[in-house]
Parts: structure tokens; sequence; C-alpha cells
């Protein structure tokens, strides 16, 4: 939901990119989506082989309600935590997964899992 939120319409390729998993792995989700109404797929009139993704109406609706759940969790986690504390944590994190052979900064955590 997230990827498709923040790109107002996504091929199905640039979408299995964005969060780091293969396409079909993506259809199967994404067949999952359409059928409980919070996505739709269309052909691409300027190339048919590809699909144009795009939040319905209730798709919009359960992004906003989990972002709200998300953002209170997240309030949650960081109670009592500073400003300064947390970046120190995210600095220690990222060296702990650079240290394990993580992928390069920027890349989505779950990259390279399937290796």
């Amino acid at each position: 939901l997230l990827a498709m939120k923040t790109s107002a319409a996504a091929s199905q390729r640039e979408l299995a990119a964005a969060v780091g998993v293969r396409e079909a792995t993506l259809t199967h989700h994404l067949n999952a989506m359409e059928q409980a109404g919070l996505l739709t797929r269309r052909r691409d009139p300027a190339n048919r082989r590809v699909h144009i993704v795009e939040l319905t109406a209730a798709g919009e609706d359960v992004f906003g309600r989990l972002r709200e759940t998300a953002i209170g969790f997240d309030q949650r986690l960081r109670r009592g935590i500073s400003d300064l504390e947390a970046a120190q944590l995210s600095d220690l994190l990222r060296r702990l997964a650079s240290n394990a052979g993580a992928e390069p900064p920027g890349a989505p955590p779950w990259a390279g899992l399937d290796a």
C-alpha cells in the first residue's frame, strides 16, 4: 500500500522493485488486494504488456487507517527515548547490518534475503 501511495500510478515491475520482491511474488499479493477492492490494475495504453496499479478509494481508506496505527505504535515504541538516542541506535543498527553484509544504504531492509 505504501509503495502504491507514494507513486500515483506505477507498473507492477516498478512496485516489485520498490518493495524488493520478485514480480511473481508481488502478483500473488496484488491479486488478493484486488479481490479485496483495495486496488485496480489496467493495461498501459502505451505498452499493453505493462499493468498500471492504482489504489481505489477503499485502498486509500485502509492506507489511512494503517498509517494512523503505525504512527501510534511508533510513538509508543519511542516513548522515553530522546532524538539523540534514536539517532545513535539507528547508527549502531546500520553498522551491525553493514558488518553482517547487508545491502548498501538505501536498499530495503529485506534486500538480499532471497539470495
